[in-house]
């Protein structure tokens, strides 16, 4: 399926919003249905580590697991779900804007369903993240910009 793409424009510089966005710990703080996370080591994170993150669905909450495929900072980032009946492959890019002062993040979001997830996934989770996406990014933007600026 295509991705689910939302993109908004941030008065940060792109260092400070991919550490930010990319960052598991403050996952709660801008996505909507997120109770916490973190990476699975709490060095630098690199390809093949794991990003841990916790999820209310309905009443219960459910730990999710998935790997980071990809990062070049402060530019891309991505995730590929690994357990569970539906798998999230989220991308996150943060183009530098207005000569570095500002960004553009842009997050592509699809899924996968395995057993159950595959009914799942076109009937309630990709309607739900389609709804919930621009949301996410309006929090985001709102948190980052009430944050005071950092030197580049």
């Amino acid at each position: 399926m295509v991705p689910i793409t939302t993109s908004i424009e941030i008065d940060r510089p792109p260092a400070q919003v991919f550490g930010y966005v990319t960052d598991p710990t403050r996952f709660a703080e801008w996505q909507k249905g997120v109770v916490g996370g973190h990476m699975d080591d709490n060095g630098t994170p690199r390809v093949g580590e794991k990003c841990l993150t916790t999820r209310r669905i309905g009443f219960a909450e459910r730990s999710v697991t998935a790997e980071l495929m990809h990062i070049d900072p402060p530019r891309t980032w991505g995730v590929h779900g690994v357990d569970g009946p539906i798998r999230a492959v989220v991308n996150v890019t943060v183009d530098p804007l207005d000569s570095g002062h500002r960004s553009r993040v842009t997050i592509a979001v699809d899924f996968e369903g395995h057993g159950i997830g595959k009914l799942l996934v076109p009937l309630v989770v990709r309607p739900q993240a389609r709804r919930e996406m621009p949301n996410n990014l309006a929090t985001l933007k709102q948190r980052l910009e009430g944050q005071p600026a950092q030197p580049n």
